[in-house]
């Protein structure tokens, strides 16, 4: 149960501070407030200088990937603000709330790291009872590609199945697909809002087995104050970046829960839609799954 920022251009480097302006990051940052069970951030960046060039350490086939998480609460975490005007060609940004009492343990924090590829969720994979995808012991899942996310929860589970597809050779938007769509064989009524960056992509994925906000939800926001803010939950939005001259230059992609103004450019992503936009030459589409 967290929130989730994504971010993609067209291959220059924009801090979150440059491309949202300061307020609404502190709001976004804001909502940590609730989901206060750490956060994190992976950054697409080239490193200022080579590691291997005065040393001799061998080059990494990787783009450079700049990954921080922490168990504190993104409010009370001065690290935020200094990467958030960190500029980067793509970003993805978690505040977690954790589901299902998982334990609050670095492991457990997203986003998760595997294969070049960075991925954050939003939701509980749990059945009727309540009974988190995390004791399914038989689900059929290769428990070594679990642990090569690094995490112990059902959103490590949610990576692993998608990375499974992408070694049976499908490109990523459609590994992300055929992994939604297997879970919800067994949990259909999970969500599966997720974001997922490759050196070359974004993937933006809002994939919900209910729409409405689950009461349990809203009484966690009520206990703050902020019922006002849970209406909406499960909704992402996006908005199209432009450079000075009014060109395509990438997306921005929110979970709700501080303003996004239609008349800003913020749009409603559909529910089983997913946005696979390239961090590259900042061009989207959109398609269904």
């Amino acid at each position: 149960m967290c929130r989730l920022l994504g971010y993609a251009t067209a291959g220059f480097n924009l801090s979150l501070t440059a491309m949202l302006g300061e307020k609404y990051v502190d709001d976004f940052r804001d909502l940590s407030e609730i989901h206060n069970d750490g956060w994190g951030v992976a950054q697409l960046a080239d490193p200022g200088e080579t590691p291997y060039v005065r040393d001799g350490g061998a080059p990494s086939p990787e783009t450079g990937v700049r990954l921080y998480k922490s168990t504190i609460a993104a409010r009370h975490d001065d690290t935020f603000n200094v990467l958030a005007n960190e500029a980067a060609r793509g970003a993805l940004w978690h505040l977690r709330l954790a589901s299902s009492n998982l334990p609050l343990i670095m492991e457990n924090q997203q986003p998760f790291y595997a294969n070049g590829l960075s991925f954050i969720h939003n939701g509980d994979i749990s059945d009727d009872n309540g009974r988190n995808i995390i004791t399914n012991r038989s689900y059929p899942v290769d428990h070594s590609v679990v642990l090569s996310t690094g995490g112990r929860s059902d959103s490590a589970i949610f990576f692993a199945v998608i990375l499974e597809y992408i070694g049976f050779g499908f490109p990523l938007d459609e590994a992300v697909a055929q992994a939604v769509r297997e879970l919800r064989q067994s949990y259909p009524k999970s969500s599966y809002n997720c974001m997922i960056q490759s050196e070359d992509q974004l993937i933006a994925l809002r994939a919900s087995g209910r729409e409405a906000t689950s009461p349990r939800i809203v009484e966690i926001y009520d206990q703050y104050g902020r019922g006002e803010q849970a209406h909406d939950y499960r909704v992402l939005r996006y908005r199209a970046l432009t450079d000075a001259s009014g060109r395509p230059a990438g997306i921005v992609v929110s979970s709700s829960g501080y303003e996004q103004r239609a008349e800003e450019g913020w749009i409603d992503l559909d529910n089983d839609q997913m946005i696979v936009a390239s961090n590259r030459n900042g061009s989207w589409r959109l398609r269904s799954i």
